[in-house]
């Protein structure tokens, strides 16, 4: 099994109620059951007020290195992370478990 792991840093000034950023969250909250790769999905908002700690989080997982390459290429994934750039940077790690 492959983990996909995400974490965004909303850019200098977006709030997470931003029009923008909704519209984003939902993008990728309705990508659970539309790319049948997907083999665990949860998201969600980071709840720690440390300083380093990213904005939002996306833990998932994938059979293999082939299923992984079918969600990141699959449109409506693209469709959330064309929304994302205009308001976000990230991080990505993948490996397997």
């Amino acid at each position: 099994m492959i983990r996909h792991l995400v974490l965004f840093k909303l850019n200098e000034g977006v709030e997470r109620d931003d029009p923008r950023v909704v519209e984003g969250v939902e993008a990728f909250r309705s990508l659970e059951g539309k790319i049948p790769e997907l083999r665990h999905w949860e998201l969600g908002w980071n709840i720690s007020d440390r300083p380093i700690a990213y904005d939002f989080a996306i833990n998932s997982a994938f059979e293999d290195t082939a299923a992984l390459r079918t969600y990141v290429e699959h449109p409506e994934h693209q469709a959330g992370v064309t929304l994302w750039r205009e308001f976000a940077t990230w991080v990505i790690a993948d490996y397997e478990f």
